[in-house]
């Protein structure tokens, strides 16, 4: 007889993934085009330095705070759908059951069998049963702002990491095509990362997260270099 096992789903991911991908990608590509954008006005290594670390201290910042309140903006909506869905599992619990059923059935359960699932489910937890199969809530997909706040901000620190390295060790003459050509060596490595981690292809994404990045960095570079000459 063989033993149930637990599955591990790619899904079960999706939150962290989705916030630590963000950070990452947008910490090299911020921090990079910042650092261009400031060497190409003419700007000394250690102005191009400072800027980079304000750059990386705001951002991270930044994406705490976004990730946070956009986060939890999601996590109050699921809390008020579920203590409405509470309420009228109280007031109704008959025609919840009902509602329950008629979802199995519109996927192709038997009434008969639906009901007798609907039954089962909502005598164990009604509460959890409604929230995953009517709401569309479960605890993979729940909303963590706490988690995501913290996993943008630490991925954000690491990606912003990156090219202020490059701008300590490459030199002065050459610190434009050093950090340019480095930052996107480390997307299209990040891109190849979470494509791997989401058990996605890894040539598309890779290839869209380099030319966007690619694309800000020179668009900031060559602000900064009409903005030198006119200043």
């Amino acid at each position: 007889m063989s033993r149930p096992h637990k599955e591990s789903h790619l899904m079960e991911r999706v939150g962290w993934l989705r916030a630590a991908v963000l950070g990452a990608n947008d910490g090299i590509i911020s921090t990079a085009s910042l650092i261009l954008g400031v060497a190409s006005a003419a700007a000394s290594r250690n102005d191009v330095l400072l800027a980079g670390i304000a750059g990386l201290v705001a951002g991270a910042m930044s994406m705490a705070a976004g990730e946070y309140v956009s986060v939890s903006s999601q996590s109050d909506t699921e809390n008020a759908d579920i203590a409405r869905e509470r309420r009228e599992l109280a007031d109704n619990p008959e025609f919840e059951k009902e509602e329950l059923a008629q979802i199995y059935v519109a996927r192709g359960v038997e009434a008969g069998l639906a009901r007798q699932v609907a039954q089962q489910l909502m005598t164990r937890d009604a509460l959890s049963a409604h929230a995953r199969d009517e709401l569309g809530i479960s605890e993979i997909t729940a909303a963590r702002p706490v988690q995501a706040a913290l996993a943008s901000a630490a991925t954000f620190s690491i990606g912003a990491a990156a090219p202020l390295g490059l701008v300590l060790v490459s030199p002065a003459n050459r610190l434009l095509v050093v950090v340019a050509i480095g930052s996107l060596g480390c997307l299209a490595a990040l891109g190849m990362i979470g494509a791997k981690a989401g058990g996605a292809d890894i040539l598309k994404p890779t290839i869209r997260v380099t030319f966007w990045g690619a694309f800000a960095m020179a668009l900031t570079a060559g602000i900064g270099a009409l903005v030198g000459k006119a200043v």
